[in-house]
Formats: structure tokens, C-alpha cells, sequence
């Protein structure tokens, strides 16, 4: 069973990619109270392992992750590419097929069930655009993934 409030873990990550700086202050703190871990960023790329490295990066510099531990890192390569498959509408190709994104993204970590045997979650929302690499021939795209820690 889900965390009352807090449980919600993909939920939550999918605000904090889409909040503008100015508002996230609330959120921030709200996570912060259930002892999870988060890190915000953008990344725009005409390839995937661009975005795959920017979020990585971010992930690690922020303690969201250990890069010392391969199972954290691999949890989040696979919620990074369950959110791509979203964002791509599930061909995750993007400069073979002329497409770019501009996205913002958000990784969220912690423990979103009642039971704590169910361990540690992590989740990764992507927000932005994906088009032709012209501006103005972009729309609006979203993804997300989530796995266990």
C-alpha cells in the first residue's frame, strides 16, 4: 500500500519537471520531510546518450545516486530510458529520425510504501519538446519512469 500524501512517487517527480523555479520551493520541502532524495535539471539533445549522461550527471552530483553502486545506477539508466520510450511515444530515436527534445527533468528517490520491506524507488520525469530540429516545428512531450532501487 502507497505512502498516504507522500506515496506517490512518479506523481511527484512529474510536478517537480514541470514546476517553474519560483514555485518548487513547497515541493522541495515536501519531499525533504519524507527523507527523499531529488535533483532537477534540463538537457537538450539530438541523441540519447546525451540525455542519458545529463541526467546520470545530475543524479550523482546531487546524491541522488552513487555511482560507486551499480544497481542504483542501473535503476536509474532503466527509468531514464522507460521515460525516453514516453517522450518518443516509444521509438526511442531520435537524431536517425531528425528529431531533437529540450527537456527538464526530474529524479526523485525514496521509499513510497508503507511496508519498508518494499525498499527504496526511483523516478524520472522528462518534460519539454521534441520536433524537427527547427525551432517553432516542436510540440509539448512528456515521459516517465520508474523503477526499484
Amino acid at each position: 500500500m502507497l505512502k498516504q500524501a507522500g506515496g506517490r512517487i512518479g506523481r511527484n517527480a512529474i510536478l517537480l519537471a514541470i514546476m517553474e523555479e519560483e514555485e518548487e520551493q513547497a515541493m522541495l520541502e515536501q519531499l525533504a520531510a519524507l527523507r527523499w532524495r531529488c535533483c532537477k535539471g534540463k538537457v537538450g539533445a539530438m541523441e540519447l546518450q546525451k540525455i542519458v549522461a545529463a541526467i546520470e550527471t545530475a543524479a550523482k552530483r546531487n546524491g541522488v545516486v552513487s555511482g560507486e553502486l551499480y544497481r542504483e545506477m542501473h535503476a536509474l539508466y532503466h527509468a531514464v530510458v522507460e521515460a525516453m520510450q514516453g517522450v518518443t511515444r516509444g521509438q526511442v530515436e531520435l537524431g536517425d529520425f531528425m528529431r531533437t527534445v529540450g527537456l527538464r527533468f526530474a529524479v526523485v528517490r525514496g521509499m513510497p510504501y508503507e511496508n519498508e520491506a518494499e525498499g527504496e524507488w526511483i523516478a524520472v520525469a522528462l518534460y519539454g519538446t521534441i520536433g524537427a530540429p527547427i525551432r517553432g516545428l516542436e510540440h509539448e512531450t512528456i515521459g516517465l519512469g520508474i523503477n526499484h532501487m
